[in-house]
This record gives C-alpha cells, structure tokens and sequence, in this order.
C-alpha cells in the first residue's frame, strides 16, 4: 500500500505513551506558518453552530467566535445551561443558546435538525467537533460501534440536513450573507496513518479494547476527513482554484494538535498521573488550539477556497485515501445507504458485527 508522504504525526499507535509522545514532537515542529486571526476580524450578524461545545476545545470556539460578534448555537450532550452562561460570560456576548443533542443517537441529531427547521434558524458558520475516545469499544443507540457514529455518520445526517433543509444555503442563494458559509470539520492527524475504509464491512460493529483504541480512533478520523473531501466536491460542483470567486460553500478541515483537554477521560486510571502533568505542560490549552479552527471559519481569504487541510496553523495535504475521488464517492454511497436505513429502518437493515475478512475494494 502506497504510503501517504505528509510527514511523522502523532498516531497509527498501539500504545497510549508513545502516542503522547510523538503528539509533543508534532507540536513542537508544527509552529510559525500561518498566523492567528486578528481581533478585528469581525462575524456579527453571523449565527455559529458548534458541537461539542461545552468543554475543552469546542468551548473555546465558541467563546471566540461570540468575542467576534457571532451569534452562537452551541449543540451538546450535557452541560447546560452553565456552559452557554461561561460563554456569555467570558465573551460579553449575550447572544447564546444551548441545544440538547446526543451524537451518538441518530434520532436525536434528527431531533436538533427539527429544532432548527422549525424555527426558522440559518447557519453561516458550523463547527463539527464534538469527539471522544472510549476505552473500550461500545455501541451506538443504533448499534453502530460509537466513535463511527458520532466522528462521522451523526456529521453526515446533520450535513444532509442542514442542505436539503434549507438551514445552510449556498453563497450564491443567499444574498443577506457577507461571506461564504463555512463547514468545519475538527478531525485529527489519527486519520493519515489509517488503512483504507474496508467497505466491504462498512458501519459493521468492531469489538476493541484499549491497545487497539487508538487504530479504530484514527479510522473513524478517516471516515471524517474523507467525507469532509468528498462534501467538498459535491457542493463546490465547478471549483477552480485559481479562481478568485467565492464557493458557493467553504468547506474544511483540520487537526487541532494535542490538546490539555479531557477526551482522554477514560484512559486507564494507572496512566492518569501520567498523561495529566504531560498534558499539562506540553500540550496547547484549548484556546490555543482554536486558532486554525477560527481561522479556517472566519479568515476571508478561507472563504474563496474549499477543501483546505491544517495540522495547527499549517496547511498541508489531507491523506491519499481521504483525498481519492473514488473513496469519497464510495463512502458518500455507503453512507446515503445507512442513513436512508436509518429513516426507513428494517429488521435486516440493522448494524451487524465485523468479521475477521480484513479485505479492501482495490
């Protein structure tokens, strides 16, 4: 298998340690190429919806993106309503909600979609983060292994809806718009030493523990970052990139770098002595961490450009496999199928477990 020439990254590890580590050498050669957002740099009128939004990393965008003037939906499973008041709080901008959603329940991302339509709310800006990393592996409420479902086919449901909704329209329909809107995607650098997506057994419920955590975490950064491509193509239908047009959607996506966040929650408890002074020390805060995703949001020169890929501030290529046409056309069929199942479910439809068969479509 050809491998991708992007570059060491802090994954493709069988071992929680030697993740942590190479993650504090990524960051550390990671530095100076694109600069930070400035405070001038204005969203008002502009409403944000953000998963995940309630700690670490989501909390901070939505903290900066209210600072810039931005109206903010920020979308969780808990922390409301004393997340929004911090918001409020340490961004003096009164203008923010919280909407209950639970990713890993489809009928729930259904739910929030119908909250939205019903009341008539129009996105410029939405941020996907929301993420986890279990110990163990578990299933979703629609038994789909559960970082399958909420990294990539919750995203998918909610994109589908924000576009055929009317939620999110394209630049070109929307003339009370003073830039492109954006679709962010928050994956991780997990996803360039992934192997292929074996569609052979696509949404099939894997059973893992924690030595293999961090492989199945990467493959479902894969799904992500290969379905944030593929998005790309199919709403940006004519892009040139050598045109200085805007697109009719920005759409991006990135890894943040390590964290001092609590997706690691769930490590094991012999390891958190050990894992929270690194994180600590090494590892960016939160809102460091947000810079690319704010800049990817909000930077005006973002808007005339799609499929853009940052590791922190710096741009480079997403991998081979999330970047090949043939892949995104082949998850975006694969993925219609589920959701499709999902709206109209059957006794047969439902998730079954993977097999040992490892094969891949050529």
């Amino acid at each position: 298998m050809k491998k991708n020439d992007s570059g060491p990254n802090a994954v493709g590890h069988n071992s929680v340690i030697s993740a942590v580590t190479t993650a504090i050498f990524d960051m550390f050669s990671n530095k100076g190429q694109l600069d930070a957002l400035g405070d001038h740099e204005r969203i008002e009128g502009k409403t944000c919806f953000i998963t995940g939004a309630n700690t670490g990393l989501g909390k901070s965008i939505a903290v900066d993106l209210a600072k810039r003037g931005g109206r903010i939906i920020m979308a969780c499973r808990s922390g409301i309503p004393e997340a929004g008041e911090d918001v409020k709080r340490l961004s003096g901008n009164t203008n923010v909600e919280m909407i209950q959603v639970d990713l890993s329940d489809l009928n729930s991302v259904n739910a929030l979609c119908d909250t939205l339509q019903n009341r008539g709310i129009s996105i410029d800006i939405a941020v996907m983060n929301a993420g986890l990393m279990p110990l163990n592996s578990r299933r979703s409420d629609q038994g789909y292994e559960l970082m399958f479902a909420v990294h990539f086919l919750a995203n998918r449901l909610i994109m589908d809806r924000f576009i055929h909704d009317g939620i999110m329209q394209p630049c070109s329909n929307n003339t009370t718009q003073k830039d492109t809107p954006r679709i962010i995607f928050v994956s991780s650098e997990a996803h360039q030493s992934s192997d292929a997506i074996n569609f052979d057994q696509f949404g099939a419920y894997v059973e893992y523990g924690l030595k293999e955590g961090l492989k199945h975490y990467g493959t479902s950064k894969l799904h992500l970052s290969t379905f944030a491509q593929e998005l790309s193509r199919k709403l940006n239908p004519g892009y040139d990139s050598n045109s200085n047009a805007p697109v009719d959607f920005a759409i991006h996506s990135l890894c943040p770098g390590p964290i001092a966040s609590n997706i690691a929650r769930e490590s094991p408890r012999f390891l958190k002595p050990i894992l929270t002074p690194i994180m600590k020390l090494f590892f960016n805060s939160p809102d460091k961490a947000a810079e690319p995703v704010v800049l990817l949001a909000c930077s005006e020169k973002m808007g005339y450009r799609t499929g853009v890929y940052l590791h922190m501030m710096r741009e480079k290529n997403a991998s081979a496999h999330a970047t090949d046409p043939q892949q995104g056309a082949l998850l975006w069929e694969s993925s219609q199928r589920l959701i499709a199942d999902f709206l109209s479910p059957t006794e047969t439809t439902k998730p079954q477990s993977a097999t040992t068969s490892t094969a891949t479509p050529a």
